[in-house]
């Protein structure tokens, strides 16, 4: 979705929208009265920002009218672009201008940090409900003591395959990008022979936002390259490792991956490997769902488990993403907006996006509920990647972590599209990060 669509998806919410706010209770608290379990005394508009990748959208309005149905409120409904920079440069125009237009914000894992001080404090709202969920997500949400966004989800990278394709010429799930490399061009070399002409061996997201950042830091990392900038603020990016990492990826293009890769996003990605052209694709646990669906071709065909290493004494990584909800500061309702941010994301809604889009829970339980892992049996596989997966710098870099992402997806373009060596493209992006966290002090 373009900006424009998007702006004017915003404005269809305003004239449902009521003036009167939610009044206090006598003592000043909250009236109990707004909880999910009881209606409201008075019916309250709230407008919630959805996700638009794969089921995202489908899951966030079934949660909405749950919700709505329970309490005896209403739930208007935008849609976010697909490309999460694009909706961060949205969201931040539309909150720096104070703007009442949506009141839930679903955000990703790496911008508490950019627009948590345009969010309330939940946690008058949750009564400890955060303490189910993964401690490490709700130290990210948290900013100067203040319980910015509760999670919704949590994600990670990881690696799809065609079981079908890989048992067809005896060839094993690849541990090590090189393997992966040799595998993909020895399968797609053959089945293009075969009449497959349009087969390629891996996909991924090459465009260059938010996406390609992922993809990049896990090629980074697997070749122990670090994580761009690291704890203490000091940038690492021009390494050895790093500068291996890129020039792997590079060597894809037209190779094993199509040039177009070079303005895929998730979905594009996705389209390509479960169209049944593509051997291997890395994309994030949503994938999973709907590459079982009824009418996915490939159904039953597919395989999931970490991405590779980088060489024999690398790492399995992937990058740690995941999406949260927060409720704006300017809402005419907070009160009412936490309510549906607790609902939305409660054990019984994770839950269902588990079982219904594979999407990754951050309450720790679920992991442990046999109707989660029966729908999605790679979930322990993926888990694992927790124990060493590449976080994007966004707590040392605060509110310069967009910045250098944008300056690092760039750089890490530029050599896929053959604009610019690995080498020159680290040197370059080495100084103009350390010029932007002012070696370090950011």
């Amino acid at each position: 979705m373009n900006r424009w669509k998007f702006l004017c998806a915003l404005a269809l919410l305003l004239p449902g929208c009521k003036k009167d706010e939610a009044q206090p209770a006598p003592n000043g608290t909250v009236s109990s009265a707004l909880s999910a379990t009881a209606p409201a005394k008075e019916k309250v508009t709230i407008s919630l920002s959805c996700g638009s990748v794969g089921k995202d959208f489908e899951m966030c309005k079934a949660g909405g009218d749950a919700w709505a149905k329970k309490t005896g409120n209403e739930v208007k409904y935008a849609s976010t672009p697909t490309s999460s920079s694009e909706a961060l440069a949205l969201y931040q125009q539309l909150l720096a201008a104070g703007a009442t237009d949506i009141d839930v914000f679903q955000i990703d894992v790496v911008w508490p940090g950019i627009l948590g001080d345009f969010f309330i404090d939940l946690k008058p709202y949750t009564k400890g409900a955060e303490k189910e969920h993964f401690p490490a997500i709700i130290a990210n949400n948290t900013r100067k003591g203040r319980l910015v966004a509760m999670p919704l989800s949590t994600d990670a990278g990881i690696l799809y395959y065609r079981k079908d394709l890989l048992d067809k010429y005896h060839e094993s799930v690849p541990d090590t990008w090189e393997q992966l490399t040799a595998t993909a061009k020895k399968i797609q070399d053959a089945e293009r022979k075969a009449g497959s002409a349009d087969l390629w061996g891996y996909v991924f997201q090459g465009k260059a936002y938010e996406g390609l950042s992922c993809n990049a830091i896990e090629w980074v990392k697997s070749y122990d390259g670090g994580t761009i900038v690291d704890d203490s603020g000091k940038v690492t990016i021009n390494n050895p490792g790093a500068k291996k990492a890129l020039e792997t990826a590079a060597s894809w293009i037209g190779a094993i991956s199509p040039k177009g890769a070079l303005s895929y996003t998730e979905e594009e990605s996705r389209g390509v490997f479960q169209s049944g052209k593509a051997v291997f694709m890395r994309n994030w646990p949503y994938a999973w769902a709907l590459s079982q669906g009824n009418d996915s071709p490939i159904k039953g065909k597919v395989g999931v488990g970490p991405l590779p290493k980088g060489g024999e004494n690398g790492h399995h990584t992937g990058a740690l993403g995941g999406w949260q909800l927060g409720v704006s500061k300017f809402s005419k309702h907070p009160e009412v907006a936490a309510d549906l941010v607790v609902f939305l994301t409660s054990m019984e809604e994770q839950k269902r996006h588990a079982i219904d889009a594979s999407k990754l829970p951050t309450i720790v339980s679920l992991y442990k509920d046999p109707d989660v892992t029966k729908a999605n049996p790679f979930f322990a596989d993926v888990v694992a990647t927790f124990n060493d997966a590449a976080a994007r710098p966004s707590t040392p870099t605060g509110g310069k972590y967009n910045q250098v992402s944008s300056e690092f997806f760039n750089a890490v373009h530029a050599t896929l599209a053959g604009e610019k060596p690995a080498e020159a493209s680290l040197k370059s992006l080495d100084d103009k990060l350390k010029a932007l966290g002012h070696d370090g002090a950011w």
